[in-house]
């Protein structure tokens, strides 16, 4: 009919447009928010990195011949030395708002220090306890030179250069996924706490913001605080009501808040020191295998730190900032070494997954935790409250966490053609080996009581275990390799592994943005320039 209107046009359909820094982050790195609202989420901060902190010391220390005494002072210069870390990292490392705190990675073989043949001839306790610990930390002493030299010399800048979009992927998804048997499976160990923890953090992150409509965001930011608090009080309810007088130990140990033994065992006011446990002593064997841990650590710490920069809402790290971030990291498992932590330094991937949650990825907060963390290590009785805080509440935080982080990881294939058959078969195969191979060498392990490689070289067996054991390691091996050797000199294939659009931060002044994010404080960049 002449004079109609015409049809209103479809809407054409278009993908996501791609984005260098996550939008909708509302504080990045260099914008704090108000103070109270920064100390209140520095302390949640401090409340999500305590899981790890108190768990690696509570299943080793028992094994080194330590009780509940060793245990406290052990968690405590654990916290300590990870508040001096944490600052050290967000100051003169990657400047990334990155908690540096225990890493699961090293416990294999601090566990195969403790099994050494060398100790099962002490009979006391205590000194056996004290012996193990020094082994200990010789091997991380030695251990820490491997990221040191790495990082410092520029070496693993060059590794980082080649690292692309696509080999990214599997590295960063698996630093997070890969820590799946800690979360449910934590949750279990008692359901009724565990899971009432997981339900109450996902309905105040993301349900009440969107029924409350407040002027501020209030409940997702401290949707932790929050949760715990609750959760928190309801076991203490159980355990004091007597729900679990009859209850196997197994489930006391898990349920009951008041099994830690850390309230009682730790002192009011102690200052960790170097050698608090004595003079170091050094085992080759030993500081091989431990090198392998610190190797593992530096590949699942490079993962991370790609995680939190996107986070954060800060560009691609340049290789010559994460190289910097590597090198201080050595420096932090060194002071793991001389103060006696029995564990090494990592990036905390439960606190890269909490920057999503807050959508606060400012350094200010990070460095205000590390704050509570170094105050809380020295006032031991107040810092023993809130490490008492039951496992499963933990496990329930790390659900949501770890995946948040494995999610960063999925994010970078928005810069890659996934409907190229190489990027299908990278992708694909590298994850799924990611997550066989190390399956193999833990039900391996489980069965037999030792890794599959088990020759009479025990630093050998326990290298070669260390390595394979890490999901995160084995999946970015795999895809960096295929990446860099698959037909890596076709024109279009340099655009399918979406390397093209992370040319121009290859080096730190090729993107204006680059000063704002990673330079040094205190005009420190004059003298230590980033290239």
């Amino acid at each position: 009919m002449a004079g109609a209107a015409p049809p209103p046009k479809q809407e054409e359909l278009v993908p996501h447009p791609v984005k260098d820094q996550l939008p909708n982050v509302s504080y990045c790195i260099t914008s704090p928010p108000p103070w109270p609202e920064a100390i209140l989420l520095g302390f949640q901060h401090y409340l999500v990195m305590l899981g790890t902190t108190v768990i690696i010391p509570t299943a080793l220390v028992p094994q080194m011949g330590g009780g509940n005494d060793e245990k406290a002072r052990v968690i405590q210069t654990l916290l300590f030395v990870a508040g001096l870390n944490t600052l050290l990292q967000t100051f003169f490392g990657t400047r990334l708002p990155a908690v540096i705190g225990g890493s699961y990675s090293f416990v294999p073989p601090t566990i195969s220090i403790i099994l050494a043949g060398r100790y099962s001839n002490i009979a006391d306790p205590h000194e056996k306890f004290l012996h193990i610990m020094r082994g200990t930390q010789g091997a991380l002493i030695v251990a820490s030179t491997l990221q040191i030299i790495l990082g410092f010399s520029g070496l693993w800048r060059n590794v980082a250069r080649f690292l692309s979009p696509l080999s990214a992927v599997p590295l960063v998804a698996l630093a997070g996924f890969g820590l799946y048997e800690l979360g449910f499976p934590g949750v279990a160990k008692c359901i009724e706490i565990g899971l009432p923890q997981l339900i109450m953090l996902i309905i105040f992150s993301q349900y009440i913001p969107y029924a409350v409509h407040s002027p501020r965001p209030v409940f997702d930011r401290f949707a932790v605080i929050f949760s715990v608090a609750i959760v928190w009080l309801y076991a203490v309810i159980l355990t004091v009501g007597g729900a679990y007088r009859n209850a196997a130990p197994k489930t006391q140990q898990h349920c009951r808040t008041d099994r830690s033994g850390l309230v009682g065992a730790a002192p009011w006011i102690r200052v960790p020191y170097p050698f608090q446990w004595g003079a170091p002593t050094f085992d080759a064997g030993e500081a091989f295998a431990m090198m392998a841990a610190s190797f593992v650590a530096l590949v699942e710490s490079t993962g991370t730190f790609i995680a939190v920069a996107r986070y954060a809402s800060a560009t691609p790290m340049p290789p010559s900032i994460l190289s910097r971030g590597v090198g201080w990291q050595g420096i932090g498992i060194l002071l793991d070494g001389l103060f006696g932590t029995a564990n090494g330094s990592t990036v905390s991937v439960e606190n890269a997954g909490l920057l999503a949650l807050t959508r606060v990825g400012s350094r200010r907060v990070v460095q205000i935790s590390a704050g509570f963390m170094i105050f809380f290590s020295i006032l031991g009785k107040f810092g023993a409250v809130f490490a008492s805080i039951p496992g499963p509440i933990i496990a329930a935080l790390y659900c949501i966490f770890f995946a948040y982080v494995g999610a960063a990881g999925l994010s970078f294939l928005q810069f890659c053609n996934l409907n190229s058959f190489r990027t299908k078969f990278i992708l694909g195969f590298s994850v799924f080996m990611g997550l066989s191979v190390p399956q193999y060498f833990n039900e391996y392990t489980a069965v037999a009581g030792y890794g599959p490689v088990h020759t009479g070289a025990r630093w050998f067996n326990d290298i070669v275990n260390v390595i394979f054991s890490s999901e995160a390691l084995v999946a970015g091996l795999v895809a960096y390799f295929l990446d860099n050797t698959l037909h890596r000199h076709d024109s279009a294939i340099r655009k399918d592994r979406g390397r093209h659009f992370w040319d121009r931060f290859r080096s730190f002044n090729a993107d204006s943005r680059s000063e704002e994010f990673y330079s040094l404080p205190f005009n420190l960049h004059k003298f230590f320039p980033s290239v």
